[in-house]
């Protein structure tokens, strides 16, 4: 007699076979619910036996869930003047009066007694009339707003894909902008000892060949563990430290609780790189870089302290690896974590990065 507007929700038309089967199953128990329902409602109106009358009411609520179906996927195809949803209701609507005339065919054919009375036939006829195409419609209706729902979701995902896909678009072009600061600070500094023909630059040509090795192949990897930060500024202090014996020192604490903390690669080279161009170069005296590096509950501190020349004046108050790491941190990790700059005392400058560290 009706179709179920909560399980025509579920899924499109094009719905594989055996989903297809399966909602219509799911309508068929709505459609024989209400048919029940009518039933029940105008018991005190039958003259023939109920259970006759029963019987006919699920008649036509299978008719009605089958005509609702088969329009569903049929004909495959419809002219663009004709929607499918009318053609489903109309169908609906006129499945019951033909599945009536066609039960009491039957009855002539077999010479049996009409199987209720002429009373019970137009009132069961009638309410089934006036309840399954507005049950349809309503059916129609939920599946359009489900599919409606589906298709913003779908939409949803689609975006959030594409935002992704240009923050990592991004991020490496980030990470590729590293690679060519740092080597060509590092190639700079090669050069000036080779060019005063200095005895050590052998030793730091080789020394920086082995550093490369690890290096390159570090840039290419989403992320990087503390670990393996240090395992990049050990040997690239050794180089600078060679470069200028007299005018660099430089210590390390490092928390062995940190040493396993994920973080985007190269960002403690970069604080390091960072203090000894803008630091420890420019300075007359040198100074002096400590590398404080501690896991505070969930977060990571590094802490990267020159006693070299100090802030120097900045459109945006960072260089161009300070800027370069800020962007990549808040790619990754959003507002998880900060990187604070400050002058130090007397001299030099303090970078501070907070990193999430969960456990």
């Amino acid at each position: 007699m009706a179709v179920s507007s909560a399980a025509m929700s579920e899924a499109a038309p094009a719905a594989r076979p055996v989903g297809r089967l399966a909602k219509t199953a799911r309508r068929g128990a709505v459609a024989l619910a209400l048919a029940v329902g009518v039933w029940l409602l105008l018991w005190r109106l039958w003259k023939s036996p109920p259970t006759a009358v029963l019987l006919c009411a699920v008649v036509l609520a299978l008719a009605a869930t089958a005509a609702f179906a088969l329009f569903e996927v049929r004909p495959p195809r419809l002219p663009r003047w004709i929607q499918r949803w009318v053609l489903q209701v109309v169908a609906v609507g006129a499945s019951i009066p033909i599945t009536a005339f066609l039960v009491h065919r039957l009855d002539v054919a077999l010479n049996a007694p009409p199987l209720i009375a002429n009373h019970d036939g137009l009132l069961i006829g009638f309410a089934a009339v006036l309840v399954a195409p507005w049950t349809a419609l309503a059916a129609i209706v939920r599946q359009k707003e489900a599919f409606a729902r589906h298709q913003k979701l779908e939409f949803e995902l689609e975006r959030s894909e594409l935002e992704r896909q240009a923050l990592d678009a991004r991020l490496h072009l980030l990470q590729a902008q590293v690679a060519p600061h740092f080597l060509f600070n590092t190639l700079a500094n090669v050069q000036a000892l080779v060019d005063a023909g200095s005895p050590q630059a052998s030793t730091v040509l080789r020394s920086l060949v082995a550093y490369l090795r690890a290096a390159v192949p570090l840039l290419h990897e989403p992320a990087a563990t503390i670990e393996r930060e240090l395992d990049l500024v050990r040997p690239y202090l050794e180089l600078m430290h060679m470069r200028m014996p007299d005018r660099l020192q430089y210590a390390m604490h490092v928390d062995p609780s940190a040493l396993q903390v994920r973080c985007p690669p190269t960002t403690l080279l970069t604080l390091v790189e960072n203090a000894v161009r803008h630091g420890i170069d420019p300075s007359e005296e040198g100074g002096r870089i400590d590398i404080d590096i501690a896991r505070l509950g969930e977060l990571c501190v590094i802490r990267v302290i020159d006693t070299g020349a100090g802030l120097q004046p900045s459109a945006n108050g960072l260089g161009t690896g300070l800027t370069t790491l800020r962007e990549r941190l808040r790619l990754i990790f959003g507002d998880a974590a900060e990187l604070r700059l400050t002058e130090g005392a007397p001299r030099g400058v303090a970078v501070e990065v907070e990193l999430p560290a969960p456990t």
